[in-house]
């Protein structure tokens, strides 16, 4: 039987509109045992198409990403076998710690889906500016999507 792995893999415009419209991404960092270090983290995406999160800055995940900037992140959905959909992208890691940046990258997080004006904003700014010190920036830049959406089969498979 041929592959339909071109019958479920999402457009561009999909896969961005489903990091959009999701909250939770898993990252995979390579471990200091060898084994993967799966984590999941809120994220956002910037217009470039980068994503971006925040951690502590002596976290595991910081230590990995440091020693090799590899990640895989997966984004995913559906609880039946129909209906599963998800993202994994192969990335490079930036990691970046500068106060200002974090500060921005966590009220871009925290605001993400809802519109808020300038006096929430700056409310979210002050009460995340309390912890972004002791934070690093996690920037991947994609390189390459594996995608599928198991809704395009229409139920057979």
């Amino acid at each position: 039987m041929p592959s339909r792995r071109n019958n479920i893999s999402l457009s561009d415009i999909e896969i961005r509109e489903f990091l959009d419209s999701s909250k939770t991404l898993i990252i995979v960092s390579n471990g200091p045992d060898g084994y993967p270090h799966p984590m999941p983290m809120w994220f956002y995406v910037d217009d470039a198409g980068c994503l971006y999160c925040t951690t502590f800055g002596k976290s595991q995940k910081v230590i990995n990403l440091q020693r090799d900037p590899k990640a895989s992140l997966l984004v995913e959905s559906g609880l039946e076998y129909s209906e599963l959909k998800g993202v994994v992208i192969h990335a490079r890691t930036d990691v970046i710690e500068d106060l200002d940046i974090a500060i921005d990258t966590l009220v871009k997080i925290n605001s993400r889906g809802r519109n808020i004006d300038a006096a929430q904003r700056q409310a979210l700014t002050e009460a995340v500016a309390k912890t972004a010190a002791k934070r690093a920036v996690l920037k991947f830049h994609p390189e390459r999507y594996i995608s599928w959406d198991h809704a395009k089969l229409g139920g057979r498979y």
